[in-house]
């Protein structure tokens, strides 16, 4: 169905969860990919030998000005381009109103917010110098979409990264480059190993109406079909995938 051969993709927090199986799908179609990480090196060490020939890793925090530049350089020296960028990296944790927990705030807007604009606009600029009609898969959440009690740092963070998808859908479709969206609702990953501990997890299961929490791979064929040659005329969309429990118009 996907043929990625030739192709050249950055997927960030490509090594653990949603990420993981995005860097798999592409790697099994063909595609070249850099996938990177801030921490686990066994999570990298892993994807890296399952695929030795095609994904390399790359290991940094992207929120830094330098090391996001470092990661796009390194996509361009390995495989000689770049094609697709998935922003895939984030992280996910409590803030509660009133507690003016400013670092945490702060964390949150580093991590999910500036990591996404750093990398993407120095793709950009290279892309715009060589005329490449790149393809961009933002990853936000339902979160961005409805607000989330408990966690509003982390919704606006989302909320901003679907703004700044249809923002660049506008300014960058005419000149071929292609920007859309992924948000997920709960997924079965170990980023949500807190809110599932006890009887969490059931209880949240029993809010999506198909009756399970989806599974990661269920998030990243959607986020690999937008990459692909199959999604030409889709452009900042924000593509639900959440199970049916949150019904956005």
């Amino acid at each position: 169905m996907f043929n990625f051969k030739g192709k050249t993709a950055i997927v960030t927090g490509g090594t653990r969860g949603i990420g993981l199986e995005v860097s798999k799908i592409l790697a099994e179609n063909g595609a070249n990919v850099v996938s990177s990480y801030r921490s686990n090196d066994n999570a990298a060490k892993g994807l890296k030998e399952r695929y030795p020939d095609n994904i390399e890793v790359f290991k940094g925090d992207i929120s830094e000005f330098e090391v996001s530049k470092s990661l796009v350089d390194f996509a361009y020296e390995r495989f000689g381009h770049l094609d697709i960028l998935i922003n895939n990296a984030g992280v996910w944790d409590y803030l509660y109103a009133g507690s003016f927990e400013v670092e945490v705030w702060d964390n949150m807007i580093k991590n999910n917010l500036r990591s996404v604009y750093l990398v993407t606009d120095y793709t950009v600029s290279k892309w715009l110098k060589d005329g490449t009609r790149g393809r961009i898969v933002n990853v936000s959440s339902t979160a961005g979409q409805r607000g989330e009690a408990e966690h509003a740092h982390y919704a606006a963070t989302k909320g901003a990264i679907i703004s700044y998808t249809k923002s660049l859908c506008s300014e960058l479709a005419p000149k071929g480059i292609i920007a859309n969206c992924v948000a997920p609702g709960w997924v079965d990953t170990e980023l949500n190993e807190k809110p599932f501990a006890g009887d969490g997890k059931e209880k949240i299961r029993k809010t999506i109406p198909i009756g399970r929490i989806p599974e990661a791979k269920e998030i990243a064929w959607p986020i690999v079909f937008l990459a692909s040659d199959l999604a030409s005329a889709v452009c900042g969309e924000i593509f639900n995938v959440n199970g049916g429990s949150v019904l956005c118009g």
